[in-house]
Formats: structure tokens, sequence, C-alpha cells
């Protein structure tokens, strides 16, 4: 099989598999079908509080939610993964330095969203100017 067929189903399941990742956790944010481990202390869990007790988690859900469903479907591909970017990012460094115990599952996330991205990133290629076209 060509690296190039091989590179595009890789792309699929990483697309299918961020696509579920997200609906998954971003369902459990409004319906809690998914038990909680323990909470992290310190830092993270006056963060994580300051979510959950306001309607922001919510907020964080939907935006992972509907692009999830982007990619579950693939409609709107690129625009799930703009709208997932800054929320990868934000996982990323909570895990990063405030609960560590989380950053492996993290970094996959990111490396997920990387693939799709890399597959898609002729779409991304505007966004990438030095300067704006007047």
């Amino acid at each position: 099989m060509k690296l190039a067929a091989t590179m595009k189903i890789a792309a699929t399941i990483a697309r299918l598999l961020l696509g579920a990742i997200f609906v998954v956790f971003g369902m459990n944010l409004f319906l809690h079908f998914l038990p909680m481990g323990p909470m992290p202390t310190g830092p993270a869990e006056e963060f994580f509080g300051a979510l959950t007790s306001t309607p922001y988690i919510q907020v964080i859900a939907v935006f992972q939610v509907i692009p999830g469903l982007f990619l579950l479907f693939n409609r709107f591909v690129v625009l799930g993964l703009a709208l997932l970017a800054p929320v990868v990012f934000n996982i990323l460094v909570f895990h990063i330095l405030m609960a560590p115990s989380g950053a492996l599952l993290a970094v996959i996330v990111a490396m997920l969203w990387m693939l799709v991205f890399h597959r898609h990133r002729s779409a991304f290629s505007g966004l990438l100017q030095k300067r704006a076209e007047d």
C-alpha cells in the first residue's frame, strides 16, 4: 500500500477517534454518565471548581460536542478542527501545568488533532500568510 493511501486511512481513523472523544466527553459534561476519577488537588481543583460552578463548563461542552460531530460526520471538518484547536491547547496546558497524571491522554488527543490537521492543512494556508493582501 502506498504511503499516501496509508496516511489517508490513518487520518480518517484519527478523525473518527477525535470526533468520538469530543462528543462523548463533551456530552458527559452535560449528562454526567461517566464516573469521574478522584479530583486533582491544588490549583487544578480550584480551576475545575470555577468552571463547574458556572455555566462556563456548558460552553466548553458545546465547543467539544459540535466540532466532534463535524468530525464524526465528515462535514465542516476544517471548521471543527479550528474550533477544537483552542480546546486541545487548553487541555494540554491544564494537564501539563496542573494535573500531569492526565497528560498522556492530552498528548494523544493533540497528536490525533495534528494528524487530522495535517490531512487538511491546505485549508489553513490562508491563516499562515505573513501579510494580509490589500
